[in-house]
């Protein structure tokens, strides 16, 4: 089911800011505490580092989709497919702009 849902992420035609409510993933995200996690393992402090350094890996609406979904499996977050579009939503729209 979740491969299905990031190839239907990937494949969207509708802009990532229609697709999915950044406000409700900005409230996922704190809720998962991701900033934190991220803080601890690559931020050295600052966990929205991680979205704004230079050599970062995710540079696509579809690796940004993927990312979200291996986090939410690796931390167990018990998200839906639907949760993960709005962080991935969130996330492009506060530090990816992808269009």
């Amino acid at each position: 089911m979740k491969l299905m849902t990031l190839l239907a992420l990937a494949s969207c035609t509708v802009p990532l800011a229609q697709a999915a409510d950044p406000a409700r993933g900005g409230e996922l995200v704190i809720e998962a505490q991701c900033e934190n996690c991220h803080s601890d393992r690559y931020g050295g402090g600052d966990g929205t580092q991680i979205y704004l350094r230079s050599d970062r890996k995710v540079n696509t609406p579809a690796q940004l989709a993927t990312q979200v979904s291996v986090c939410n499996s690796q931390l167990d977050t018990g998200w839906f497919p639907e949760d993960e579009a709005h962080v991935v939503a969130y996330l492009n729209k506060r530090y990816y702009k992808f269009r």
